[in-house]
């Protein structure tokens, strides 16, 4: 069996944190220290001490996450309960790209937009979900 647009799709939003976390340490690379650069003798702490844009960042990878576990187990259950293979396809994209659109947002502190993206794909997951009800 081959991965279907829905397994490529776990793959993508499995590495979106990894990306989140790029984006929160983006420029911090070769400073000091002692001049706010990246410590990777205390990854976390310096995330925790970050402010603006780079804690949005941070807090968008905690989210990505958190939403990951639910996605997964919508994706698996619903193949795994015959659901329309190119439905949930269909549907794991736009989860995805509401994901991409939440960082985004996240990130340029567009909070009112950014919770309506969280609803939209949380309401996507459920749809991937039920799917599989058949």
């Amino acid at each position: 069996m081959v991965f279907s647009l829905a397994h490529w799709c776990v793959l993508v939003a499995s590495l979106l944190p990894i990306v989140c976390a790029g984006i929160a340490k983006f420029g911090s690379f070769g400073k000091r220290r002692s001049e706010g650069g990246f410590d990777n003798a205390d990854p976390r702490g310096w995330l925790a001490r970050q402010t603006a844009w780079r804690a949005r960042a941070n807090a968008a990878q905690a989210n990505s996450f958190e939403a990951l576990p639910f996605f997964i187990g919508a994706v698996v259950i619903a193949l795994q309960l015959g659901a329309d293979p190119a439905y949930v396809d269909l549907l794991a994209a736009i989860y995805v790209l509401l994901r991409m659109l939440y960082i985004g947002l996240y990130v340029a502190d567009i909070a009112a937009l950014r919770t309506v993206v969280w609803t939209a794909a949380l309401a996507v997951n459920i749809a991937i979900l039920m799917a599989g009800r058949g």
